[in-house]
């Protein structure tokens, strides 16, 4: 347990990024930190999910941990990141009509929803998955692409511009596309048979604690894996299912508030 505990990786590439969006967004929000909390959360959890020893328990040993690191770069760091967001930011880039082209594209839901879907189911085939396991360079690759189009996906649910969000009612049928089709590879990864993932069947064991995870905790290749598709059906469908909720109650509210209005203005 110790091994695990001391197993950090401070990457000098993650702490180069994670210190560039930093000093970014001091710089473009200078002037109203009032979101700031969010994005420096969610730059840290960031943080957390490549250095701390989940990353390599999720690189070599634990397919389960490497679906933890997934679901907290998909479903954690992007919404964190744009709640961070100030409407001025996000206006004073769709004002350029370059980059407001871009959005106007990526943005629309049906893009951004099967970008942001394809990417997941794509990177989970097999040979992807391993491929990116065996070679650092496409490991990045991974990260990178997970993140950038999981804030592709959540932007039309959370943009800070009420003009680049869906409606209400929409967001609900958006998310629930996106819980379902979450499910369904999480149910894929839960029932395959073990191996699915060839490089978690005998681990270089770096650390020397393969025998401590097989005999001591039970992570045998099938649990791990049926742990893993878990996380993903059962965790990852939490995360959409609060989301909707939050979003349910907050349309519930402005709903309440707007019909009270003309009462309240009579007085």
């Amino acid at each position: 347990m110790a091994e695990i505990l001391r197993a950090w990786d401070p990457d000098l590439s993650v702490l180069i990024g994670c210190a560039a969006l930093l000093t970014a967004y001091g710089i473009a929000c200078r002037d109203d930190l009032s979101r700031a909390g969010w994005f420096i959360g969610g730059v840290l959890v960031m943080l957390l999910a490549l250095i701390s020893p989940l990353d390599p328990l999720a690189d070599e040993y634990l397919f389960s941990a490497h679906m933890l690191q997934h679901l907290i770069l998909e479903l954690a760091v992007p919404p964190m990141l744009l709640l961070g967001l100030t409407p001025r930011i996000a206006r004073a880039v769709i004002d350029r009509p370059a980059l407001g082209r871009i959005e106007r594209v990526l943005g629309n839901p049906l893009v951004a929803w099967m970008l942001g879907i394809a990417t997941l189911a794509l990177w989970h085939l097999p040979p992807l998955f391993d491929a990116a396991l065996g070679n650092e360079y496409i490991h990045i690759a991974e990260h990178l692409c997970f993140m950038t189009t999981a804030t592709i996906f959540w932007w039309p649910i959370l943009a800070p511009l009420p003009q680049c969000r869906i409606s209400p009612l929409w967001a609900q049928i958006y998310l629930l596309g996106g819980a379902m089709a979450n499910s369904l590879l999480g149910l894929w990864l839960t029932f395959a048979p073990a191996g699915l993932y060839a490089p978690y069947l005998h681990p270089a064991d770096s650390l020397h604690i393969a025998v401590l995870l097989r005999a001591g905790w039970g992570f045998t290749p099938m649990l791990d894996q049926e742990v893993g598709g878990l996380l993903m059906w059962v965790g990852g469908g939490f995360v959409f299912l609060a989301v909707m909720v939050a979003l349910f109650l907050q349309w519930f509210g402005t709903a309440e508030s707007d019909s009270a209005a003309p009462a309240t203005a009579g007085f």
